[in-house]
């Protein structure tokens, strides 16, 4: 394996970097997207729970805020319950928009490697074909062993980009997708609760 990393030449490197940041990425954002750790699934029955109970005092609020980013977005439209029902779907939509940031963190950077190695691999590509026109220049084509070196760099640095590139895009998309899924869902929760708070629904 090593011997066939060297053969790929300078470029085998930033590939290399490439492959270990996305690994990095993906293990990082399969940790924090756990749907368990974004949306409690009892989270809006308890804060209704604590509204009718009127225990929702700042300790509470804090740690419902605290708790996951749904309840960030809850908290934000919590704290404002007494201001009308507008200012609290402001606050939701606004503590939202922060959320969704940090559900997206790192989604840009893995969308950048899937674009990049590939081009590293066509770079690659590109000078190993200009070592074998050198060679060719230079020895003629009597002599296979030099034009095979060039080749196989030329070869080994597009497949590696290759090889980084689409599991890369992979992630990136299926990241993209369950972070958009979450998002429906934490607005559906808001909004169940806002509605109950208002009674314009019925608990469920």
């Amino acid at each position: 394996m090593f011997d066939l990393i060297r053969s790929g030449g300078w470029l085998m490197l930033p590939i290399i970097l490439c492959s270990v940041g996305a690994m990095g990425i993906v293990v990082e954002r399969f940790w924090s997207l756990q749907r368990s750790k974004i949306l409690p699934s009892d989270l809006v029955s308890q804060v209704l729970k604590l509204i009718r109970a009127e225990e929702l005092d700042d300790p509470i609020l804090r740690r419902i805020k605290l708790s996951s980013p749904l309840g960030a977005i809850l908290s934000s439209g919590l704290v404002n319950r007494n201001h009308g029902r507008e200012m609290v779907k402001t606050s939701i939509e606004e503590t939202g928009r922060q959320v969704v940031s940090e559900l997206e963190r790192f989604l840009n950077t893995l969308g950048t490697i899937a674009s990049v190695t590939p081009l590293l691999g066509l770079l690659g590509t590109v000078v190993g074909m200009i070592k074998v026109f050198s060679a060719i220049m230079t020895h003629g084509v009597g002599d296979p062993g030099i034009l095979a070196g060039g080749i196989s760099e030329a070869l080994i640095t597009t497949a590696a980009g290759l090889t980084v590139a689409i599991p890369s895009l992979i992630f990136h998309r299926y990241f993209e997708r369950l972070v958009d899924e979450y998002v429906l869902n934490m607005e559906e929760e808001a909004l169940r609760m806002v509605d109950v708070m208002y009674g314009e629904r019925e608990e469920s």
